[in-house]
């Protein structure tokens, strides 16, 4: 998740709301799916997985990990759940060295974010392993908008965990509904009253989709379209600022009226003040997915049955109910419709098929591009 606050300091802003959706014992006694088709020679007695702070299920009274402690007594593997990734560059550097080395990493699942480089750049370079398909039935429960990314095409190196989507935040007290980019960029109301994020892929994305052009292929010509709009934008003054994660004071406080957003902030910031909406602009949004992969020399067996456990929709609602981001899984939310309705119908946490079809992944290929990385640092030194 680049440039945003970190996990923690995301989730324990809304740690409230949170709290109060992941009660402990709520799922108890559910039937998980069965070990039918695992082979117990093949698993491993570790694994070790490696996430972002606070990305899964909290037994608050305990401080345990529920569904962890399900894996760990269905399946004899202790886990090892190390808290350690605070941004994809950072974690990157952690573990590069062993990976040129072909030296282990220490680590059976790490989770990176495909709007930064990294993932692509794992699996360019051979330092991942392939997911053993034949202990993922499970991988069937994979929404279908996320089957084929760009930068792993089948799908056979990575699982994602959790999504964001990119779109357009306002406060409803203060102005009419914002639909488009182009309103958001031209409309005088909006006049100096208006953020956009300093990650050029979500940004520039949604002016691309805007333009008609597509941010899965970026081309020259599209990045430089897209670029010359939001100067022109920001020359105006109709944008005050460019920011990471601290639109959401200015957005919260009324001191802009509108912002490029991410919707996981949404949804803590519209448990406290009702008038702030989200929408994806009319010629779509941006999807950005923190992804499952087993980095070179890790489990890969042991690896491959935890993502099919996690895949199971039971276990999945468990997780999301905790996490509130937009669940990968087919049917998590028919399970919350019985044990936490209100995030089962949160189009943030599970937004529809109309919802999802709008949904756009950038082009990882940009993302590497060191020109358009100086033309995007030169316009927010500007």
């Amino acid at each position: 998740m680049n440039g945003r606050l970190t996990r923690r300091e995301l989730v324990e802003r809304g740690a409230a709301g949170i709290a109060l959706a992941s009660l402990p014992g709520v799922f108890a006694g559910e039937a998980f799916a069965s070990t039918a088709g695992i082979d117990p020679k093949k698993l491993g007695k570790s694994l070790t997985i490696s996430n972002w702070p606070l990305y899964i299920d909290v037994d608050e009274k305990t401080k345990k990990r529920p569904t962890i402690e399900q894996f760990q007594k269905k399946y004899g593997v202790h886990v090892k759940y190390i808290e350690d990734v605070n941004s994809n560059a950072t974690f990157f550097g952690k573990i590069q060295g062993a990976l040129a080395r072909g030296s282990s990493t220490g680590r059976d699942i790490i989770v990176m974010t495909d709007n930064s480089p990294y993932p692509a750049l794992l699996v360019q370079k051979g330092f991942v392993e392939k997911l053993d398909k034949s202990v993922l039935p499970n991988i069937k429960n994979l929404q279908d908008t996320q089957r084929h990314p760009a930068w792993d095409p089948k799908r056979e190196y990575s699982l994602p965990w959790q999504s964001g989507m990119t779109g357009i935040g306002y406060n409803a007290k203060l102005t009419k509904p914002i639909t488009s980019i182009d309103q958001l960029l031209t409309d005088k109301r909006l006049h100096g009253k208006v953020t956009l994020l300093d990650d050029y892929e979500d940004t520039l994305g949604l002016v691309m989709l805007a333009n008609g052009d597509d941010p899965g292929k970026v081309t020259d010509a599209s990045f430089s379209r897209a670029l010359k709009k939001v100067q022109k934008a920001v020359k105006s003054g109709q944008v005050r600022q460019f920011t990471g994660n601290d639109y959401s004071g200015l957005l919260a406080k009324g001191d802009i009226i509108a912002a490029v957003v991410w919707s996981g902030d949404m949804v803590q910031l519209h448990a406290d003040n009702k008038n702030l909406r989200f929408v994806l602009p009319t010629a779509g949004g941006i999807i950005w997915t923190d992804n499952m992969l087993i980095p070179k020399g890790g489990d890969a067996y042991t690896a491959s049955v935890f993502m099919n456990y996690v895949y199971d929709a039971k276990v999945a609602a468990q997780i999301e109910d905790y996490v509130n981001y937009v669940c990968p899984v087919k049917g998590a939310d028919k399970v919350l419709l019985k044990t936490d309705p209100a995030v089962a119908k949160n189009p943030l946490v599970f937004p529809s098929a109309k919802t999802l079809a709008q949904l756009h992944q950038n082009d990882p290929k940009a993302l590497f591009n060191v020109d358009y990385k100086t033309q995007w640092q030169k316009l927010l030194g500007a």
